[in-house]
């Protein structure tokens, strides 16, 4: 099949979804490709920040489409001493903080993006992405699948950690990098009523900057795992090990109970974490890299469905303006290259703006947080009162921006008092 498109998105997580909806609701036409077939398992913690919902219901999400969607209000910090701090997250309208499995909220993001007119190639493993000349003799690309030949003027690359699109067009990353994080996931059924309840993050003395966690989900499951920081405590390719004396913890097995039956097997995948210091363009500005294949990842936790979200979005909003002839740089030559190397700039300066100070300081934080008197003396103050407790949580997931007391320029009217996402479609628990 040979077909002339406005954008080519690789990759139909998060952000390959996001970036699909926003150009096609704008009217481009869209071909979303992926070399898997949806529904299709990912592995993840499955939790959503209040960043993550705002984008999914700026995108047109409907919570109604993901079975396992879980509000959760409670959360449960265990200090390196193994103090409990209770956080609680507003009351009223609107949500702050999901669980929801990654094969239901990305099938459901997939199949918004059908809706909104993006043509779904699934099973289409990318084979080749090349420059050619096209019919007025700009440059365009020709990408191919085994049964696919796409031609277009824009490609996003939301196709992972691993990136084949950056393998063909050359925009590697450094030789051995295997991300930031690595970490271990499984889900189990018979949890205690705490765990099915409430969020609760571990913080084990012995292995900082290591975390635990347990996210409940609406079908009285959980999602429980731990993140391994690389080149910091206990090492990679332990942590099969690890995980089964971790079960075994006094502090944990009483929040989930004797009676944990595991779904399936644990799996693991690393997660990439320098979103400042990688490129996120290549061939002339014409392939933009957004979500784990732009490395935009939280480095403090790893999180990362927030960032995916947005950075397809941004990268969606360049490549529309760019279409609909609104100039993304007055300075840039009227050419088809040019226009191209300007959108590229417009989303560079867009991550920079959004996300380059928050991301700068948590990996500041992440390295307080790495030793026990600074994990200590940080859940400590997070303790210290109701406004500490309440304030924090929401900064934690991400109610607004983490860096946001240094980036005047992001702030705007009722920031720090408004209603949680899907507020008036969505009730909250």
């Amino acid at each position: 099949m040979d077909e002339q498109v406005d954008l080519v998105v690789v990759g139909a997580g998060p952000a390959g979804a996001a970036a699909a909806i926003v150009a096609a609701r704008a009217g481009l036409d869209v071909a979303l490709v992926d070399k898997a077939s949806f529904p299709r398992d990912k592995c993840c913690g499955d939790g959503l920040t209040a960043a993550a919902l705002r984008e999914l219901e700026q995108l047109g999400l409907e919570p109604d489409a993901v079975p396992s969607w879980q509000p959760v209000r409670d959360i449960v910090l265990h200090a390196p001493s193994l103090r409990r701090v209770e956080l609680r997250l507003p009351e009223g309208a609107g949500q702050w903080s999901v669980v929801a499995r990654r094969r239901e909220l990305d099938a459901a993001l997939v199949e918004l993006a059908v809706r909104t007119g993006a043509r779904l190639h699934t099973g289409e493993a990318v084979r080749s992405v090349e420059t050619v000349e096209g019919p007025e003799g700009d440059t365009r690309l020709a990408v191919r699948t085994d049964t696919l030949r796409l031609r277009t003027t824009a490609l996003v690359a939301a196709d992972g950690m691993w990136s084949p699109v950056r393998k063909l067009v050359g925009a590697l990353h450094p030789p051995g990098y295997r991300g930031e994080w690595h970490a271990f996931r499984q889900y189990f059924s018979g949890a205690g009523p705490d765990a099915r309840r409430r969020q609760h993050i571990w913080f084990p003395a012995d292995l900082l900057p290591a975390y635990v966690w347990s996210f409940p989900l609406a079908d009285g499951t959980v999602n429980v795992g731990f993140g391994l920081l690389r080149g910091g405590g206990p090492a990679v390719g332990d942590g099969a090990t690890l995980w089964r004396a971790l079960l075994q913890r006094p502090e944990i097995s009483g929040v989930l109970g004797d009676a944990l039956v595991a779904e399936a097997p644990m799996r693991a995948w690393p997660i990439p974490a320098r979103i400042d210091g990688v490129s996120l363009s290549a061939c002339g500005g014409r392939v933009l890299f957004v979500g784990d294949a732009a490395t935009a990842p939280d480095p403090m936790t790893g999180e990362g469905i927030g960032q995916a979200l947005q950075t397809g979005r941004l990268a969606a909003e360049a490549i529309v303006h760019r279409h609909h002839g609104v100039p993304t740089d007055r300075s840039a030559g009227s050419s088809a290259d040019a226009q191209a190397v300007a959108v590229a700039a417009a989303y560079q300066a867009a991550v920079r703006r959004h996300l380059w100070a928050d991301h700068r300081l948590a990996r500041g934080l992440s390295r307080i947080l790495a030793h026990r008197r600074g994990a200590e003396l940080s859940l400590r103050a997070v303790d210290a009162n109701g406004w500490t407790r309440r304030n924090f949580a929401r900064w934690m997931f991400e109610d607004y921006p983490r860096a946001v007391v240094g980036t005047p320029q992001r702030w705007h009217r009722g920031q720090f008092r408004g209603e949680g996402a899907f507020g008036t479609r969505a009730p909250s628990t």
